[in-house]
């Protein structure tokens, strides 16, 4: 696949791997994407996971023939990206590694390699030229990575964007689906953390004249590429996406879920367009994080356990704090059949989250919903609204 005439796509489609990161569910798949620019001297732009070698080495030699690489520019270091890099040092002996201090600080955890002589480091704006391209390199630690750059080419204004921009999804399965929905849940899971990084590397960004992005994962980005910024803008910086409510719920035998559901039906007969209703026991858990940070509003439903929470509730807001959540409105509804603790105990986790507004209106239901209980439901989704 052509991205220009000067850089060919050498990446690589996984459409057989269950899960990412081994927890990311990929029903359509995952890409690894590694690019070659030719020109005087030839640059790979990274390598892929292992689980992809024997096609992507087919791909190089197809795109280079009899040709001889002289960089390999490591981007980022984690296996997805970086596991053919002694492959590809091997199969090349003269080619040199172009990679900041960290990375070549790291590289030794990764790989029992020789690398006396042959690594190029550059530092933030240092410059590569390879004959009518010229590359440029900014440093973005802790994007994901302390060793992450992204590489810019000013020729044809491209921007190898490391993990960001990135999207699950094999490329040769994408169609009419939105960018955003899989861009999403791979960003916030991924990368959400981070959001003041993302934030200072589009900073960096914003003074490039870009024409074309180049991610580690998913589609190459030619059009539109203010839509895709302004994404990433938004999820950096913790605003909510979108007006509606996530309502997620954790039940045991039912009751919690039914009084979940009522809350749902609700909010949609007062007219909320986007409702997202999650059994945090059998929904895709990065999915429910998606829309948790994709909405301005969430209402939270529990049951008490053993005196606490409900695993998998505890489990969700562990996965919300580590990933930064903040700057929503948040309303609960426990269950308990002696002794409801619940919404006591999902208040103590929210507040160690940043700029969480709590609705005034807690519903506490024992054992099974009642009149009383819709009632009181109403009440919290007119507080919500």
């Amino acid at each position: 696949m052509f991205v220009t005439d000067s850089v060919k796509y050498i990446g690589v489609d996984d459409k057989d791997i269950d899960l990412f990161e081994s927890q990311y569910v990929v029903p359509d798949g995952v890409s690894y994407n590694s690019y070659v620019i030719m020109d005087d001297k030839i640059v790979i732009m990274d390598t892929v996971d292992a689980r992809a070698t024997d096609e992507w080495v087919k791909n190089l030699k197809d795109v280079l023939g009899d040709k001889l690489p002289d960089y390999l520019v490591i981007s980022h270091l984690e296996p997805d990206h970086a596991a053919n890099i002694q492959k590809a040092a091997e199969m090349y002996p003269d080619m040199k590694l172009v990679g900041n201090a960290k990375t070549f600080q790291m590289l030794p955890q990764f790989f029992d390699m020789d690398i006396e002589g042959r690594c190029v480091t550059v530092k933030e704006g240092d410059e590569l030229s390879i004959g009518s391209h010229t590359l440029q390199f900014f440093m973005a630690p802790m994007v994901h990575w302390p060793e992450v750059m992204v590489t810019y080419e000013k020729s044809e204004k491209i921007l190898f964007s490391a993990d960001g921009f990135g999207k699950f999804g094999a490329i040769d399965s994408e169609d009419d689906e939105d960018w955003a929905c899989e861009a999403r849940r791979y960003y916030i899971n991924i990368v959400g953390k981070y959001g003041a990084q993302v934030q200072a590397l589009l900073k960096k960004a914003s003074g490039l004249d870009i024409a074309i992005i180049c991610p580690l994962h998913g589609p190459v980005l030619t059009e539109n590429l203010g839509y895709y910024i302004e994404k990433y803008d938004i999820w950096s910086s913790y605003r909510p996406e979108d007006s509606g409510v996530l309502v997620a719920y954790a039940s045991i035998h039912g009751n919690t879920g039914k009084a979940a559901k009522e809350c749902a039906d609700m909010f949609k007969a007062k007219g909320i367009e986007h409702i997202e209703f999650m059994d945090l026991s059998r929904d895709d858990m990065a999915e429910a994080i998606e829309a948790a940070f994709r909405y301005d509003r969430m209402v939270l439903a529990s049951a008490t356990y053993d005196g606490g929470l409900f695993p998998v509730m505890e489990d969700f807001l562990a996965h919300l704090k580590s990933k930064n959540y903040q700057k929503r409105k948040v309303a609960l509804i426990e269950n308990g059949s002696w002794g409801p603790v619940a919404a006591k105990k999902m208040r103590e986790m929210l507040e160690t989250m940043k700029e969480i507004e709590f609705c005034e209106k807690t519903v506490s239901i024992k054992s099974v919903m009642k009149e009383e209980d819709k009632k009181a439901i109403a009440e919290l989704v007119d507080a919500m609204m």
